[in-house]
């Protein structure tokens, strides 16, 4: 069952990847800790919407797909790991020279244990809450905070869920 997951997670992933090749991809990279105080490391791959939203003086709204493999610290145990998929809007405010942006996105995530750390997730399938706040650099990078919360929404239990409160950096290609 959790092989299928992955690899369904995995098919979706390459396929929005492959739809999105025309597009500069964004390649990030984050390290965080979780509520319980392991450490999480996440590697990532954007690709931006390219569309905007409600523009006005202050700002517009836009967003972007991500594709995340993250290797939760387990303390005393082994780690474990994750894939993520989820569409982010964040909106942007104009007339900076560094542009600040808030994010939000709700997707999915695969599990490779139901035990992180402390936590019981009751099933590999969770679902990935974040939220963010960063700034817009030049050179197409950018750099944040990120908190992502993952749980199974209640479908199995126990449903513990974990977070992670990250530093991130990425760079457009």
């Amino acid at each position: 069952m959790k092989s299928r997951i992955a690899a369904s997670l995995a098919a979706a992933v390459l396929a929005f990847a492959g739809a999105n090749l025309a597009q500069a991809a964004q390649v990030s990279g984050a390290v965080g800790v979780t509520s319980q105080g392991d450490m999480t490391y996440r590697a990532g791959l954007s690709f931006d919407w390219d569309k905007q939203w409600f523009e006005t003086s202050v700002g517009h709204l836009t967003g972007y797909w991500d594709a995340g493999y993250t290797y939760w610290e387990g303390g005393d145990a082994s780690g474990a790991h994750s894939l993520s998929f989820s569409p982010v809007f964040t909106y942007e405010f104009s007339g900076f020279t560094y542009t600040p942006y808030i994010e939000a996105g709700i997707g999915i995530a695969a599990f490779s244990k139901t035990r992180v750390g402390d936590q019981r997730l009751g099933s590999s399938f969770n679902f990935e809450d974040r939220i963010g706040l960063g700034l817009k650099l030049p050179s197409e990078q950018k750099v944040g905070i990120r908190a992502i919360h993952y749980s199974n929404a209640g479908i199995r239990q126990p449903n513990d869920g974990i977070e992670s409160y990250s530093l991130f950096y990425s760079k457009g290609f």
